[in-house]
């Protein structure tokens, strides 16, 4: 069952020579262990990033639990090593594994992927080579395993196709166990009497056999194998079917009742600490506003809610299975819940004589901001997080933001009147259509929160505003408009910084080479996997952090790669250009979102007129 043999070799050789070794020793409270034995099938879940980041996402414990409540299934659990534990098990030769069995990733029979954030595409060709499983799919055969991608950037899958046997665009809750379920019986149905199975051409030709099936019975398992992409003028032009027998287009997986899907009710507690140490439970998938901007309101459509007594009692589990001290409700816009109020009046009357805090991190800014400070109280917690992206009303209407900065005050008023003391704020710049006013509003806007904070306590209240650089994503109304250049960010920065006149009040910028960078992954065709992959090879390792990010590095990689990122990133489409993640269906389609850009153009242009 546990590979103790390696596990000796770990603690002899690797643990006692990189930092923070519990990361990697495995056993934490409320594992599951099986007996390889005695299961069907056996599959590791990965999240390409830190062990403190990945135990903190709530989807993976969702999936962990899902299929370890079936008898015929072991799910596991890996995460990208740091670059210390990397070096020590390249040198003594100790392939990637998995923390419940110790495990090599090559041993399993699916590998399961979560793709979060771009930046952390390199981290995704660390786990594969060092799990020992050849790093592009048309290498392997049936003797390697599926290696599957799901989460939000595979909503443009091209940048990492090459990597990727099956990419699942949606909701992983009912796409994993069909796609694991039909992996297996592909692969017994070709496994020879010996139990190996072909090798070489005939091993890739039979792997490539296998997945046209998976390609035609699974309506969101995306296959790029089967998808050749022809460049024209420097963009794609188009996308091939090298079949006629698989789909044109991949339509998103969608749970159709959210609270028939269990909750997680055992969550594994980390011997360290992470990044959200807390119970996590999602009330509500998908978001009743249709914001230009965001990509999360268009691909989790459309709106799922879960009961009150479901949240409830699945939250209380999980606090006896746990001991955590912290609740947090998750959804895109958690105050928009239709049953908000009565769920977190049941939760306090729950949880308040256990010394449980309730926290709500996504408020949306509307009228009922102004009685949430009352409703949520300020037992350990001194800040609130709102998020107003813009601070100007037309700007507002430009974004399909629609809330006030009236309720913004009035609500913030309130909760200092109830004992936070801090607000921070979330803003982007680089929006279509922005002028100097828009980012004079950002500041004058915090300063202003600030001020009541003054009025209400004396002092001038801590408020930070966290302004992020625009990056048109797919599959939203501004898909079709290019990104701001570095010098205009460079610029807006510094501008924000000379504006601030309120020592309280703190402006914090993303950094733009980073911004950039996502915007090249995130836009990208399939020749950006061949930056991606140079980018690995000269040693870009756990990007997502700013200490480990060299952003030349990529750079370097990208030109060498061929990419033209004026292209690619800054020049904008026209409405009927081809776009590199077309073959990807939303709810709603390419129609809607045609319809929203068009709106959005002749917004911007009657506000250049009235400016």
């Amino acid at each position: 069952m546990i590979n103790h043999e390696r596990r000796r070799k770990l603690e002899s050789r690797v643990w006692p020579h990189v930092q923070t070794p519990a990361q990697y020793v495995g056993g934490e409270r409320n594992i599951v262990v099986k007996d390889h034995a005695k299961v069907q099938g056996k599959l590791c879940l990965g999240f390409p990033d830190a062990y403190t980041i990945g135990m903190s996402h709530h989807g993976l414990q969702v999936l962990y639990s899902l299929m370890n409540r079936r008898e015929d299934w072991c799910a596991e659990r890996v995460f990208t090593p740091w670059p210390d534990m990397e070096k020590l098990l390249r040198e003594h030769k100790i392939p990637l594994y998995s923390l419940e069995t110790f495990t090599a990733l090559s041993e399993f029979d699916v590998i399961g992927l979560s793709l979060q954030y771009e930046i952390s595409s390199p981290n995704v060709l660390t786990m594969i080579d060092l799990g020992g499983i050849p790093l592009k799919a048309n290498d392997r055969t049936m003797a390697d395993p599926l290696v599957l991608a799901g989460g939000p950037c595979c909503q443009n899958p091209e940048p990492m196709a090459d990597y990727f046997d099956v990419m699942i665009t949606g909701d992983g809750e009912p796409a994993l166990p069909t796609v694991c379920d039909l992996w297996l019986k592909l692969k017994k149905e070709r496994q020879l009497p010996d139990g190996s199975f072909a090798t070489g051409e005939a091993g890739r030709k039979q792997r490539e056999e296998a997945l046209v099936i998976v390609a035609q019975t699974i309506a969101s398992a995306y296959v790029p194998r089967f998808y050749v992409p022809e460049y024209g003028s420097g963009r794609i032009a188009t996308l091939h079917r090298t079949r006629s027998d698989v789909p044109e287009t991949i339509a998103p997986s969608v749970i159709s009742d959210l609270d028939g899907i269990p909750l997680p009710t055992s969550p594994i507690v980390p011997y360290i600490e992470c990044v959200h140490d807390r119970i996590a439970v999602e009330i509500m998938r998908g978001c009743p506003h249709l914001c230009r901007f965001c990509q999360s309101t268009v691909i989790k459509r459309p709106l799922r809610v879960r009961e009150v007594d479901t949240i409830v009692d699945a939250t209380l589990e999980s606090y006896k299975n746990t001991g955590y001290n912290e609740i947090s409700i998750l959804s895109l816009s958690s105050s928009d819940y239709p049953h908000f109020e009565p769920l977190v009046t049941k939760l306090h009357e729950v949880f308040k004589p256990l010394g449980v805090n309730i926290s709500v991190p996504s408020l949306r800014v509307n009228e009922q901001l102004r009685t949430l400070p009352v409703l949520l109280g300020s037992e350990r917690r001194r800040s609130m997080t709102l998020a107003p992206e813009v601070a100007r009303d037309d700007m507002r209407e430009q974004i399909r933001k629609k809330i006030k900065n009236s309720d913004l005050i009035e609500g913030c008023r309130v909760a200092f009147e109830n004992g936070f003391e801090s607000i921070k704020l979330y803003f982007m710049c680089g929006l279509p259509g922005e002028r100097p006013v828009d980012l004079d509003g950002i500041v004058d806007l915090a300063e202003k929160i600030a001020t009541v904070g003054k009025e209400v306590n004396g002092r001038y209240a801590r408020v930070t505003a966290s302004v992020s650089n625009f990056v048109p994503k797919a599959h939203t109304p501004y898909q079709w408009n290019g990104m701001q250049r570095r010098e205009y960010f460079q610029w807006a920065h510094k501008y924000l910084w000379s504006r601030r006149r309120i020592r309280s009040v703190n402006i914090k910028c993303h950094d733009v080479e980073t911004s950039l960078l996502e915007g090249v992954l995130s836009r990208g065709d399939r020749r950006t996997g061949e930056a991606i992959r140079l980018a690995w090879e000269r040693g870009a390792r756990m990007d997502g952090w700013h200490e480990y990010l060299d952003a030349q590095r990529w750079w370097d990689a990208i030109a060498d790669a061929g990419i033209d990122v004026e292209k690619q990133v800054h020049e904008k489409y026209e409405l009927m250009d081809k776009l590199p993640w077309d073959h990807v269906n939303v709810k709603f389609g390419r129609g809607y979102l045609e319809k929203e850009q068009g709106r959005a153009t002749v917004q911007l242009a009657e506000m250049a007129n009235a400016t």
